[in-house]
């Protein structure tokens, strides 16, 4: 007798797990805001990003850590929540900002410029901070 036991599919809620603080500095050392941030520093995490979140606070975010300065491409496939992109070279400076990436949308977000790191936000931080090129990230494991 060949009996199969119907597969049980457990959805699991993605949670935002604070792993560091991230302040963002106007280009002369002026402390803008501080964020909580989780990080991305491993080929899975930055594959999977903040893929099927359906919310982020406006006080936190992911920053996507690589080993070398490249051009950065992103997308927003499986991601559930408008986001702004802020993408920073080696230097920790932002060189640009990408506002309002929309949802599930597949369309190539390019850093433009060689980056080191992004941090993604809820869509309207950017705006909100006054978030301009040249402005600087610091952050500080927990």
């Amino acid at each position: 007798m060949d009996f199969k036991r119907p597969k049980i599919i457990i959805e699991q809620k993605v949670l935002f797990q604070k792993e560091a603080t991230l302040d963002l500095l106007q280009s002369n050392g002026e402390l803008i805001s501080t964020l909580n941030i989780e990080i991305a520093n491993t080929p899975y995490e930055r594959e999977t990003g903040l893929m099927y979140r359906t919310n982020m606070e406006k006080n936190q975010g992911m920053l996507f850590i690589f080993d070398e300065e490249s051009v950065l491409t992103f997308y927003m496939k499986n991601t559930y929540i408008s986001l702004d992109l802020i993408f920073i070279n080696g230097k920790r400076e932002i060189i640009s900002i990408y506002k309002n990436a929309k949802p599930n949308d597949l369309s190539s977000i390019s850093s433009k410029l060689p980056s080191k790191y992004v941090l993604e936000v809820i869509h309207g931080v950017s705006d909100n901070l006054n978030l301009k090129i040249g402005d600087i990230i610091n952050y500080q494991l927990i």
